[in-house]
């Protein structure tokens, strides 16, 4: 399993993933799953995935090798013209690679199913934040629903609508961030850390910051025995029940 969780502020953009792909209790891997292009002082494109590794390994290689050919062969990321017309070549390559590996063609509920957030910005217009489904259409991040989460999104849900702020800094963004992926790995052995940060400022057209958080991370650890105290004494502090 995985969590991925794109979001929109007004300084940029934010987006994290875990590293986490398993086939069972006895097969636990860590793979990357956040995936950058940049052409710095012009564009800067992440794609984070979620679903069927092969077809997500697939979908990074031919964008990326696409990104090196000669733009007559295949159109590139990184020479369309706007995030809209990104999104739908990396929606259409996606599309194309779970139609090639399943049985009957594309569809949705295949083993071979992914997902995908796809984030950044192309100089002259603003950062904007998508997710693409394996069908191969996608839906963009506005005022009303200004983050996207795939993979085990449950758990870290909660957190993430009560708390967040378009208004916010970077830095309360991240420790947001932390406490709905602290929360998902509490719940769900199918997530787990390094966790994959990248914050990309706006107009920065580059990745601003870029870090993985380890398992033994001091303000990771931090965050998650803060977290875990604060609920107990928010608990505490309720009146109790009366029958």
């Amino acid at each position: 399993m995985t969590y991925c969780v794109g979001m929109m502020l007004d300084r940029g953009l934010v987006l994290m993933s875990d590293t986490r792909t398993n086939a069972g209790v006895d097969n636990i891997s860590t793979f990357r799953k956040m995936f950058t292009w940049e052409a710095p002082g012009e564009r800067v494109l992440t794609v984070m995935t979620a679903g069927n590794l092969a077809t997500t390994q697939a979908l990074v290689s031919i964008l990326d090798e696409r990104t090196k050919a000669p733009e007559e062969r295949e159109p590139s990321i990184l020479s369309a013209p706007s995030m809209f017309q990104v999104a739908r070549l990396v929606a259409g390559t996606l599309k194309d690679v779970i139609s090639t590996h399943a049985e009957t063609g594309q569809r949705a509920d295949s083993a071979f199913n992914a997902t995908v957030i796809l984030g950044g910005q192309i100089r002259g217009a603003p950062p904007r934040l998508f997710l693409i489904y394996p069908e191969g259409n996608f839906i963009e991040a506005g005022e009303e629903t200004p983050f996207f989460q795939i993979g085990e999104t449950k758990y870290g849900r909660p957190i993430l609508v009560r708390a967040y702020d378009r208004g916010m800094s970077f830095e309360e963004a991240v420790k947001l961030l932390l406490v709905s992926f602290d929360s998902t790995v509490k719940a769900n052995l199918s997530v787990g850390l390094p966790f994959d940060l990248q914050v990309i400022g706006r107009d920065a057209l580059g990745v601003t910051h870029q870090h993985r958080i380890q398992a033994d991370d001091p303000y990771f650890l931090t965050i998650s025995s803060g977290w875990g105290e604060a609920l107990k004494a928010a608990m505490d502090s309720l009146p109790d029940f009366t029958f």
